[in-house]
Order: C-alpha cells, then structure tokens, then sequence
C-alpha cells in the first residue's frame, strides 16, 4: 500500500482524508511522520499555500507527500474569507471567532452565496501535480451542529438543508470539498 506524508497536524482534516481515501493509501500526518514543524501559509492563493507545504516536506524528507489548503469563499464578500480563512479574525486560529466576523460581515447582506475551495498538491517522485474540489453552498443565518470543525457550522451546501456540521463525516463525504479534490488526487495515483 503506498504511503504518503500528509503535510498537516490537523486532526480532523486528517480523519476526513483517510475516512475518504477508505484505507486504499497510508496517510501519515506530520506528526506521525516524526516532523514537528509549523508550515507557514504566506502566500496569496490556495494553490502556493499547498505547494509550499508539500514542498517543505519533500525537501524534509524526500518522501512522496501532499498538501492542501482550503478557502471557504463568499460571493457577498468578494472571495473573503478566501486564503485567509483559517485567520480571518486573527493569528490565533479561533474557528468560532472566524465564524463570528464571517456572520456578523453577511448580516445585512441577501447574498450568502458561498462555496468551500480545496487545492491539494502532491510531490510524488520528485514530479508536482495539483488537484482542486469546490463545494457550492450558501452561509446559514447562525450556527448550527456540533460535527466537523472550522466553518462547518454555517455552510449548507447545495442540495442540503444541513450545515456540514449537522452531518455526519459520511454525509458530509457525499458534498465534500476535500473530497473532490481527493477524488482526482486517487484516480491519478490509480493510473500511476
């Protein structure tokens, strides 16, 4: 079974991919790689944030690896929260502080039009390659559930009446972001 590190500590970023990926790869977060390092996201779009983390750990180890980073993007707003998502109210990375500021910058807004962007990009043998998922949806009026993490709370995607965090990781797998890109990224490691 092919192993790939996955450049993140997040815990439940991590238990989505492997939930997705159903055991047909080795996913192995940074930490149980070993690696304890804090990838900087500097960059202006989803697509560099990812290269720089799959490039970090490649150079690390020369292992074949992934990165991903995801936006959540409204129309209302321009984009905003976009590449900024994880910090949209601040270096801390408070979800619910992120949430907040999202809600309270819709409130008197009609167009909660939003979708969920994932790029993920992998390093294999040296060679990168980019992979993209998007998930349409709209912003719920407030909060709702207590699954998922992050945004999930007030993203309804289209063609539900539940937020993500009112679903559970299968549910949520069925309109998943990360689980299109996913998708291309094992249809291309099938092929290889």
């Amino acid at each position: 079974m092919q192993k790939l590190i996955f450049a993140s500590n997040n815990q439940h970023k991590t238990e989505e991919i492997r939930s997705l990926l159903q055991g047909r790869f080795t996913i192995i977060p940074l930490a149980e790689a070993g690696i304890d390092i804090d990838i900087p996201e500097p960059y202006h779009t989803l697509e560099e944030n990812a290269r720089e983390k799959a490039t970090t750990i490649y150079n690390l180890t020369g292992t074949s690896c992934f990165g991903e980073d995801t936006g959540l993007e409204t129309n209302a707003l321009n984009g905003e929260p976009g590449v900024k998502s994880a910090r949209y109210a601040g270096d801390g990375r408070d979800p619910a502080a992120n949430t907040e500021k999202l809600l309270r910058a819709l409130a008197d807004r009609t167009d909660r039009e939003a979708r969920f962007r994932t790029v993920i990009s992998l390093i294999l043998d040296g060679i990168p390659y980019q992979f993209e998922g998007i998930c349409e949806g709209h912003i719920a009026e407030e909060p709702r559930g207590d699954q998922g993490f992050g945004y999930d709370p007030v993203f309804i995607p289209l063609g539900s009446r539940l937020t993500f965090a009112e679903m559970n990781l299968e549910e949520k797998n069925q309109y998943s972001h990360r689980g299109k890109a996913l998708e291309k990224l094992v249809e291309f490691l099938i092929k290889k």
